[in-house]
């Protein structure tokens, strides 16, 4: 029997968080101030083998941040199922156990309201007034230097640091260095094979790939200068229709200014839409949900497999070994804003 949970039962575990102060942004022309609406995640695990004992299922949940708000309306499950988090990023997920199925097929579907706010730090003239030298960098943000299995700090990734960023001396002008590097000597382009895995090596040579290919040699260059940077995955939002299908996931990067705090960048869509360009080093627009954060994830309750590369699917195992035969959808539909009074008038 399903069971579905309802939002009153789950606000608890996702506090409104309230709008962190931010530097002014004069760039609203390319991105509305906030997007609030509904987005649906379905998803079936498939031809489940007959005599399977355990099923285990880890879905990625959103939260509640200083830059969007994040509500879940309801959970439809075969079993019951339990919130947890994991402790080097914080990622939350939705956690459940099936044992000894006895259906071919378990479906699941999480329904959210969401209000997605656009993230500016100001333009790189303001983000530069205020730079200073890369800083020591704070024990707790050591993680956010050291490599990950498809990010190497080291090697090709370092002598590129050095060519690219190393005639800068501001964490802000490394970081601006880097971003054009990647937006001129990289293009958005799906063909062929080994784009999409965000492996900086890869990306490096071929010059080509989606954005975690743009984004993963932007976090090296950067981690090799001992500036932090981290990668954050969730799903696009249409920027000009307010309902339908998403078919799947966009990514994009933060880096660390002591002075500053965490600055976003976009670069592949600054690709894909050139007059962007300066916008998108020091802002995101509103037209996205994040799922989660890091690289080389590690998931609770822990999973037998190894770390996940990042983690913005549901991730399954049957019988302690991953499994991929999975049937996912992705929608969303806008909440309009009834307007007021004054306003209809």
């Amino acid at each position: 029997m399903k069971m579905r949970i309802f939002s009153s039962l789950l606000l608890l575990l996702f506090p409104v968080c309230p709008l962190a102060a931010q530097a002014p942004s004069n760039t609203q022309k390319f991105s509305p101030p906030a997007r609030t609406f509904r987005f649906s995640y379905n998803f079936t695990v498939k031809d489940i083998p007959s005599g399977t004992k355990r099923v285990r299922v880890w879905v990625p949940v959103p939260q509640s941040d200083p830059h969007q708000t994040v509500r879940v309306l309801a959970v439809e499950s075969p079993v019951k199922t339990r919130m947890t988090h994991e402790t080097e990023y914080g990622n939350r997920m939705m956690y459940a156990e099936i044992q000894n199925p006895t259906s071919d097929k378990a479906a699941f579907t999480i329904e959210y309201k969401i209000t997605r706010r656009e993230y500016s730090r100001g333009d790189y003239a303001q983000l530069e007034r205020t730079d200073q030298k890369p800083a020591i960098v704070p024990t707790s943000m050591n993680r956010l230097i050291a490599p990950d299995t498809l990010i190497p700090t080291d090697g090709k990734i370092k002598e590129l640091a050095v060519e690219v960023t190393g005639s800068q001396s501001g964490t802000v002008a490394k970081a601006k260095a880097a971003y054009d590097y990647f937006f001129t000597n990289m293009r958005y382009d799906k063909t062929g094979s080994g784009w999409g895995r965000g492996d900086a090596l890869w990306a490096c040579d071929s010059k080509h790939g989606n954005c975690t290919d743009f984004h993963s040699p932007f976090i090296g260059v950067l981690r090799a200068d001992g500036i932090p940077a981290r990668f954050d995955i969730g799903f696009p939002l249409p920027e000009k229709k307010d309902n339908g299908d998403i078919p799947g996931y966009h990514c994009w990067a933060e880096f660390y200014a002591i002075k500053t705090g965490w600055i976003p960048v976009d670069i592949s869509e600054a690709w894909k839409a050139k007059d962007k360009r300066d916008y998108f080093f020091g802002t995101v627009d509103a037209n996205r949900v994040q799922f989660s954060t890091g690289r080389d994830v590690m998931l609770s309750p822990k999973q037998d497999g190894p770390a996940l590369n990042y983690f913005v699917y549901p991730y399954v195992e049957i019988d302690g070994k991953p499994y991929e035969k999975l049937d996912k959808q992705f929608s969303f539909e806008e909440i309009k804003r009834a307007p007021t009074t004054a306003e209809a008038q």
